[in-house]
């Protein structure tokens, strides 16, 4: 039968790839907390992938990379500007907040998901007005690809990454799906991140293919101070590390992580041409990864519903009668999985039943 879960990629089963490589690790002994030889082979490999020598930190959640990161890069008094939509202020139960001992999220909106620079010049000249009774600009966060599954292009985020630079403000970029917008943008993954500004990266893989790995990446040796620190304060420093970072090493080699997200993006591509061509259906943003909103009937979405098809209602202003939903697909998204959904669809806009 079709697969008719749509509601993340989240929900997708971890790769043969990346099971295989966990059970290759489970052979033998290895030294604990990192020092095993899979962790060492991961700093290699991703310095291979950005062509530059990084520091990686693998912790087993988004949450924790993007509070950690964050935390590295804001003080407790600090503003840390991202969309009012992302993940690090709406999905992650005030954790940056926590593990920077104080610092305020300030969401900014946007139609499209991505930071609007006159926005954030106007939230720093604000925060420069009030001096010492606002809290200091210290960071922005960019999340890749957006929370609407929009993509930044690597001018848009040199263009917001100068602009932090001039006020002192570290980049952080949120890449849970990252592998998505790198894979739709064809660049270099060194083009989108260091050489545009960004000071580190959540490198997201449990969505992509792993079965519980992330990664603080630092750009900067410098900015990686202490980070190991803060990592066992909050309770990720694995002793049996080889599991997280086997997972990593398998997702980055030989590119798995960006066939994956070719495959996710291709299905979303697919299940955007037949939404076009479906009477009733509104998308509401472009289709640059592998999320998709659009905007039904609600008698529509009942039906697809009781059909078995999966997904989130999505809160989305001024659609009259219709109602958003959310659309993902993931690397084990298939053809079928897709033409199942599109031809329930057309059935129900069609009055078939």
């Amino acid at each position: 039968m079709p697969n008719r879960h749509f509601t993340s990629d989240n929900v997708a089963p971890a790769a043969a790839a990346i099971l295989a490589a966990v059970h290759a690790a489970n052979e033998g002994h290895a030294p604990s907390y990192g020092a095993d030889p899979w962790t060492v082979r991961l700093h290699a490999v991703a310095s291979e992938v950005f062509e530059r020598p990084v520091q990686v930190f693998p912790v087993a959640t988004g949450t924790a990379a993007n509070a950690l990161a964050l935390a590295q890069l804001a003080p407790p008094y600090g503003a840390i500007y991202c969309h009012e939509t992302a993940h690090v202020t709406t999905d992650e139960c005030g954790a940056p907040e926590m593990f920077c001992a104080g610092a305020k999220l300030i969401g900014l909106p946007s139609p499209d998901g991505k930071i609007d620079l006159r926005r954030l010049h106007a939230e720093i000249a604000h925060a420069d007005d009030m001096g010492v009774h606002h809290v200091k600009p210290a960071a922005v966060s960019l999340t890749q690809a957006t929370e609407w599954g929009t993509v930044y292009r690597p001018e848009e985020v040199a263009t917001i990454a100068s602009f932090a630079r001039e006020h002192g403000l570290g980049v952080h970029m949120d890449g849970a799906r990252f592998a998505n917008a790198v894979a739709h943008l064809g660049c270099s993954p060194a083009d989108v991140t260091w050489r545009s500004g960004v000071d580190v990266l959540s490198l997201g893989a449990t969505k992509n293919g792993a079965l519980c790995a992330e990664a603080v990446v630092f750009f900067d040796e410098a900015r990686a101070a202490d980070f190991a620190y803060r990592r066992k304060r909050a309770g990720h420093l694995w002793s049996k590390m080889r599991f997280l970072s086997a997972q990593l090493v398998a997702y980055l080699e030989d590119d798995l992580w960006l066939a994956n997200a070719r495959q996710a993006n291709a299905m979303a591509s697919r299940l955007e041409a037949g939404l076009r061509e479906a009477p009733g259906a509104r998308l509401l943003q472009p289709v640059e990864a592998n999320e998709l909103f659009v905007a039904l009937p609600e008698s529509t979405i009942a039906r697809l519903e009781r059909d078995g098809f999966l997904f989130y209602r999505w809160p989305y202003r001024d659609l009259g009668d219709a109602v958003a939903i959310r659309l993902v697909t993931s690397y084990a998204t298939q053809a079928e999985d897709v033409d199942a959904f599109l031809a329930a669809l057309r059935s129900e806009a069609g009055g078939d039943r």
